[in-house]
């Protein structure tokens, strides 16, 4: 069952239950500190590791380059944190954000105008009207190699001349066997937070059996609908859906739950 909608974090809001966090490693101590002022446990189990692409100056006249164009879209947070390492991210293109997280992220960096979908994917992003009719228009994305691949197929496919400029990389973590005993220790009422499809497989694919079993017992909050199927597949039947991936919504449905 699924549920929707906005709930107000509070002190002792979470009262003691655990919340397995799953952000990519090095960035969830911010959202661990704030479960703790809701009175949760935080659990870091991280389902990425993110680093910067080995070749700098290729990455950095990429971007210098997809500044110029008309159209820029930044595919994640981490995109925009890698990228403004390398330059300055003054721009006069209309600028995309695949999410509200990575809408603040950029006017952390200076971009003021950004715009965000509601559906916080590349379907919602194409959704935007300059990509209802992109045939001519220069369009850089900004992220990691991998993905779908859907944006930029979509786009081609309706004569967008379109570059994609690799700042960072995604890698699998390196779980040790604390993380495993952890997670096997885990109680019934313990709360999975899932903002990425990637995490989600890199911990299918590393933890042992004993600790997915007990991984699967838990609630699994989501950040969108795609998400939301995915850990259904999974094998996850009890799966709450927040309105965003940022911290304050993950922990507005974590509270809802029962």
């Amino acid at each position: 069952m699924q549920v929707r909608g906005p709930f107000r974090t509070s002190a002792q809001g979470l009262r003691g239950r655990t919340l397995v966090v799953t952000r990519p490693v090095g960035s969830a101590a911010a959202l661990a500190r704030r479960i703790r002022r809701c009175g949760g446990v935080p659990l870091l189990l991280p389902g990425l590791a993110l680093r910067r692409v080995a070749d700098q100056d290729t990455a950095c006249s990429g971007l210098l380059a997809a500044l110029s164009d008309e159209l820029l879209i930044f595919s994640s947070p981490a995109a925009v944190r890698f990228a403004a390492a390398l330059t300055p991210l003054r721009t006069l293109a209309t600028v995309l954000a695949v999410g509200q997280g990575t809408a603040q992220a950029l006017r952390r960096s200076g971009v003021a105008a950004v715009w965000t979908p509601s559906r916080q994917d590349s379907e919602g992003l194409l959704t935007h009207p300059l990509l209802q009719s992109p045939g001519g228009h220069r369009i850089s994305v900004i992220g990691a190699p991998g993905g779908r691949g859907l944006l930029r197929a979509q786009l081609e496919q309706h004569g967008a001349q379109v570059r994609e400029v690799h700042v960072y990389r995604r890698e699998p973590p390196r779980l040790d066997r604390r993380h495993v005993e952890k997670v096997i220790a885990l109680p019934a009422s313990a709360v999975l937070l899932l903002s990425s499809r990637e995490a989600l497989q890199n911990l299918l694919q590393l933890l042992p059996a004993a600790a997915l079993q007990r991984l699967r017992s838990s609630t699994v909050v989501v950040s969108s609908e795609r998400l939301a199927v995915a850990v259904a597949e999974a094998g996850f039947s009890r799966r709450l859906l927040a309105t965003s991936a940022l911290s304050a919504d993950l922990l507005d449905a974590a509270m809802r739950v029962k």
